[in-house]
């Protein structure tokens, strides 16, 4: 590494952000041109807000799991440009992305890129219940994550199911009782509960508290 490169990377060790001017400065008022050419020798990434204005050294440990890192005001990806992490985030993602679930997300504006990557075929778009999802391009990914969202607006439309603690409580005596109880059975034993207790309410108990799994008596043998 050159003495110069070498100036670059002790700059961004020792500061969280620079801008181009101190990087400049630090190699001794070096022209545009000469600080990308060092640039490409160290480990770094530019910001994807504040046209791109700022610069931090790549450090993989600074990224949340969606890729991002924010530093004050400044937005930082693992890809780099917001074009190139829009794609990966729509690609990745279970159930695609609305604009406003990038947008927030990403706290920037994100309708041209998105446009940009439509463009460019990087990406597919499909309206389900009137609602757009950015989705992968591949037909096979794209199904899975439309049914995923699909199951995210239905459940979304369910109606709130209430869980009191007292109703909790009955549950579990039952399954004190009845050792490897099912939901059903649950729900037959409670029969004439006041007020009574819904099969939604067994379920959504035994999925609070994973009682599936601990339910069945272990062996001693």
């Amino acid at each position: 590494m050159s003495r110069r490169s070498q100036q670059l990377m002790a700059l961004l060790e020792s500061r969280p952000v620079v801008t181009l001017k101190q990087i400049q400065q630090a190699l001794d008022q070096a022209s545009r041109a000469t600080v990308f050419r060092h640039l490409q020798k160290v480990p770094y990434r530019r910001s994807y807000n504040h046209n791109g204005g700022y610069y931090a050294r790549d450090d993989p440990d600074h990224y949340d799991r969606h890729g991002l890192w924010v530093y004050a005001d400044v937005f930082f990806s693992r890809d780099g440009s917001l074009k190139m992490t829009l794609r990966r985030l729509i690609q990745e993602a279970e159930a695609g992305f609305t604009h406003r679930e990038l947008r927030t997300l990403l706290r920037v504006q994100v309708q041209s890129a998105l446009s940009t990557a439509m463009r460019e075929g990087v990406i597919d778009r499909a309206s389900i219940e009137g609602l757009y999802v950015y989705v992968h391009r591949a037909s096979d990914v794209q199904a899975d994550q439309l049914k995923r969202r699909r199951e995210q607006i239905s459940a979304a439309n369910q109606p709130e199911v209430t869980i009191a603690d007292a109703l909790v409580i009955e549950v579990l005596l039952v399954l004190i009782r009845h050792l490897g109880a099912e939901p059903g059975d649950v729900v037959q034993h409670l029969r004439g509960y006041s007020p009574p207790i819904t099969r939604a309410q067994v379920d959504r108990v035994f999925d609070r508290y994973q009682l599936a799994e601990k339910k069945r008596p272990v062996s001693n043998s």
